[in-house]
């Protein structure tokens, strides 16, 4: 289309994509007194109020309706939220909860959510951490569907006014797979989410969750070692888990003793002792690892680090002869020292027994069918963070069916790794916590520096490194 050449990106950038489609505009040009945009002859009664926000005249270029269209559909995208084709569930039957499990496993899916509406009922699973709607579900039919969820959990039926939490073993068609069902009241209904656990773990692969070379070098150092700490950071579905499993595969050996407890056990490895956290029964973290340290160990996974005593716990383990590996809840991997410090933990107990800290994020993975190369804005970039290169051109994300209309397809983890040295000992002894210096002398790059990276490399979105530049 010839017109497409005469759209300038400053242009575009003026209004939004909610409010180009509404009001059926493109701007083309624009200058400190006017913007040309076109329409069609309905978008005039938009003139006075965009000429309020802006302080600049309109001027208007009318085109033909399907022009338009494709016009709007390169420029403003709409994305999968708009676009994807959502479809009815409006017949009784059990196979529909048999579908909507199969489906969500197919996709990779890790939650599915149905949720009650005034006039509608929707299903929504979440796919590379966000969510995607599925299904709407007819108003008379959701009762129907959340009893039959409830019968398999092994939940009342009549109970509708307080939550409720189950569990669905399911095994059909040759999917097997560990549901947890929570049930919680709503306005409108009960919401239900069912989040899909027991995923085998074989299948991953240390090599292919996202170190770089000199990263994953530095983490194998831990991991090899007899004993230590190795601690890895991050917010609540970050891929912690899964980076933990994929190094549990490489310490699972015949000759060696594995012990974890876990909250919920989210994959299952043949050869290791898991353990279910009861906290209601008094099965918490600090209880498991007392019993762990009485059952002759050589690898021990705690899933979380909470408190001082589980911290004071997995410190004597480490000094005790055993390799302990855990989670902690820091924004840095330097941070790591800090929070435990917060948790009573001696200066000299963490430079003897922390081997390793990493950091780590989740990104998503730009959709190579439909992603599309723009021009590179210095400007869209946080304010409070300096590039450490310029980069010419990046991609944004499109939308197609192979995607589901996310424009993102996959994710990969993002690192940041300390081995902590004899230097680096020393300065946490001595109470230096800022070792900054010392880090870039050792090239370790930060979470925001690799994330950067991947977006330098075409990998990613600036929308979905943003917040990593931001903390990172």
């Amino acid at each position: 289309m010839e017109i497409y050449s005469t759209i300038s990106s400053d242009a575009i950038q003026t209004i939004s994509k909610a409010t180009a489609w509404e009001h059926k505009i493109v701007p083309f040009n624009v200058t400190d007194k006017y913007i040309d945009i076109y329409c069609s002859e309905e978008a005039v009664e938009f003139a006075e109020e965009q000429e309020l926000l802006t302080g600049q005249s309109v001027n208007f270029n009318f085109v033909e309706e399907a022009q338009l269209d494709d016009l709007l559909g390169k420029f403003y995208p709409k994305n999968q939220d708009e676009r994807a084709k959502v479809k009815v569930y409006d017949k009784e039957g059990d196979e529909f909860l048999d579908v909507l499990i199969e489906e969500a496993k197919e996709l990779n899916s890790s939650d599915i959510h149905i949720e009650a509406y005034e006039e509608v009922g929707r299903v929504r699973i979440r796919i590379d951490g966000k969510l995607i709607e599925r299904y709407q579900i007819a108003p008379d039919l959701y009762p129907t569907l959340i009893n039959k969820i409830k019968i398999k959990a092994h939940l009342d039926i009549a109970e509708k006014r307080l939550p409720q939490d189950g569990r669905i073993e399911y095994n059909d068609n040759g999917i097997k797979v560990d549901i947890r069902v929570s049930i919680l009241p709503t306005l409108y209904g009960e919401k239900v989410v069912m989040r899909l656990l027991n995923n085998d773990a074989t299948d991953i692969e240390i090599s292919s969750l996202g170190f770089t070379k000199g990263e994953l070098e530095r983490y194998m150092e831990g991991v090899k070692q007899p004993n230590g700490i190795l601690l890895i950071s991050g917010p609540t579905g970050s891929g912690k888990t899964t980076t933990l499993y994929a190094t549990l595969k490489l310490l699972n050996k015949k000759d060696t003793n594995v012990v974890t407890i876990e909250d919920p056990i989210e994959y299952t490895l043949e050869g290791i002792n898991q353990v279910q956290l009861k906290e209601d029964i008094g099965l918490d973290f600090k209880a498991a690892l007392k019993s762990f340290l009485r059952q002759d160990p050589d690898v021990i996974m705690l899933g979380e680090i909470r408190d001082a005593e589980t911290a004071n716990m997995a410190i004597r383990a480490a000094l005790t002869g055993h390799l302990v590996l855990s989670t902690i809840h820091t924004n840095s991997a330097w941070g790591t020292i800090g929070r435990l410090i917060d948790m009573g933990v001696p200066p000299f107990l963490i430079s003897s027994t922390l081997s390793t800290s990493v950091a780590q994020r989740l990104v998503r993975k730009l959709c190579n069918s439909c992603k599309k190369e723009i021009n590179s804005e210095p400007k869209n970039l946080p304010k409070t963070y300096s590039p450490p290169f310029k980069i010419g051109k990046y991609y944004e994300a499109g939308g197609c069916e192979a995607c589901h209309y996310t424009g993102y397809k996959g994710r990969q983890a993002v690192y940041e790794v300390i081995s902590l040295d004899k230097d680096l000992g020393e300065l946490i002894k001595n109470g230096i916590f800022d070792a900054s210096k010392e880090l870039k002398e050792r090239e370790i790059k930060s979470l925001s520096e690799n994330a950067y990276q991947m977006l330098a490399n075409g990998l990613t979105t600036l929308e979905e490194v943003y917040p990593i530049l931001i903390n990172g």
